[in-house]
């Protein structure tokens, strides 16, 4: 298992949960809802071992991870029915293979462009919204 002590996602300290809810394991990642929502049901598909790019990982996790990211991908439509999903890779500053995956809307916040990584001002939940979306997201998860 590759590991990396001073990131987040291999650590899971509060870095990550000030960020991101753990939704569910995949098959070489993990299922994270981001917490912050302009994008409603914008959420982040981590590997789980530290790789910084796909060309890092064996043919079988890439596989595997491109079957985790689809089913990710399945359930954020089933859970908020978004017009379309757009995929992020970004990580520069967080060298951490990672993809996000962020529901849009027609008409709504940056249709036709790229998403706002950072969206000011944050739009946050409340524990209960939360907690709905993430059961939503689950059940989404199921074949």
């Amino acid at each position: 298992m590759r590991h990396d002590a001073s990131c987040f996602y291999c650590v899971k300290d509060q870095r990550l949960a000030d960020l991101m809810i753990e939704v569910a394991p995949l098959g070489v990642s993990t299922l994270f809802l981001f917490r912050e929502q302009s994008y409603y049901g914008r959420c982040i598909v981590a590997f789980r071992d530290h790789a910084r790019e796909l060309f890092e990982l064996t043919p079988d996790e890439l596989g595997v991870y491109a079957r985790d990211l689809a089913r990710a991908a399945c359930a954020v439509q089933r859970a908020v029915s978004p017009d379309k999903i757009n995929y992020g890779a970004f990580a520069d500053k967080q060298g951490h293979l990672h993809v996000h995956l962020v529901p849009k809307v027609k008409d709504g916040l940056s249709w036709g462009g790229m998403f706002d990584m950072m969206p000011d001002p944050k739009q946050l939940l409340s524990a209960g919204e939360y907690d709905e979306l993430v059961k939503k997201l689950r059940a989404g998860l199921a074949p």
